[in-house]
Order: structure tokens, then C-alpha cells, then sequence
């Protein structure tokens, strides 16, 4: 978690800034294979060196990226949990809670179906 001090210190909203923290705790917890770093000044998770997930925030959102791929498997669950989407990005409002379950199967969901992936994004 060391490698995400410096971006969680630029989050000027303390609420904001404790909910990020508190999610990538969550996601090193669970995921402890996978690998922490900040690019695109966001923190990321990879596999391998493939890209897993990524986090941003926003003044009225916590983002979660986890490819399309991921957004297009579970959008249905995604959209029934209350959280609008893009094609690359989920949106939590700071005010939602956070469907934990929904994102343990987005993220084993990309470690899954990258297994075999040997670059960064999906081709």
C-alpha cells in the first residue's frame, strides 16, 4: 500500500480520500498476488504484468476501470447495484455503498480471462 501514499495524500477530501484508501486496502487484502502501481496517475492492480483494475476519483464519483471486457460481463449487476458506467469505467458516488461482492467478481473475473494475456491492455 506504500505505492499509493503519495496519490492518496493528493486527495484533498478527507471523506474521499479514506474511501479510496479503504478500497485498495480491500482489493491488496483480497488480491495479495497481485501487483500494486501508480500509472496514469491512478493506482492499479496487475497480474503478470497485465493490466487488473484501476481507481480514480472524482469530485462526485470513486471510478473503478476494469476494461471493458469486465464492464460488459457484469453491467447488468452494475446497473442493479445503482452505479452508472461507461464502457471503460464504473461510478460510485461517494454517497453509494460499495458492492463488494460485484467487485471481487469483476476483478477474479479479469485475473481469470487474462491468464493468458502477456501485455498490458487487451488486444
Amino acid at each position: 500500500m506504500e505505492v499509493f501514499a503519495d496519490y492518496l495524500k493528493q486527495i484533498e477530501n478527507e471523506e474521499h480520500r479514506n474511501r479510496m484508501e479503504e478500497v485498495l486496502q480491500w482489493v491488496a487484502e483480497r488480491f495479495p498476488h497481485l501487483e500494486t502501481r501508480i500509472a496514469w496517475n491512478q493506482p492499479m492492480f496487475t497480474d503478470h504484468g497485465t493490466f487488473i483494475v484501476g481507481f480514480s476519483t472524482a469530485k462526485q464519483h470513486l471510478a473503478i476501470a476494469p476494461e471493458a471486457q469486465g464492464i460488459h460481463q457484469f453491467s447488468e449487476e452494475i446497473e442493479k447495484a445503482g452505479y452508472s458506467h461507461t464502457k471503460q469505467l464504473v461510478r460510485i458516488k461517494w454517497n453509494q455503498a460499495i458492492d463488494y461482492s460485484l467487485l471481487e467478481r469483476i476483478i477474479a473475473f479479469n485475473i481469470s480471462d487474462k491468464t493468458d494475456c502477456f501485455t498490458f491492455w487487451r488486444k
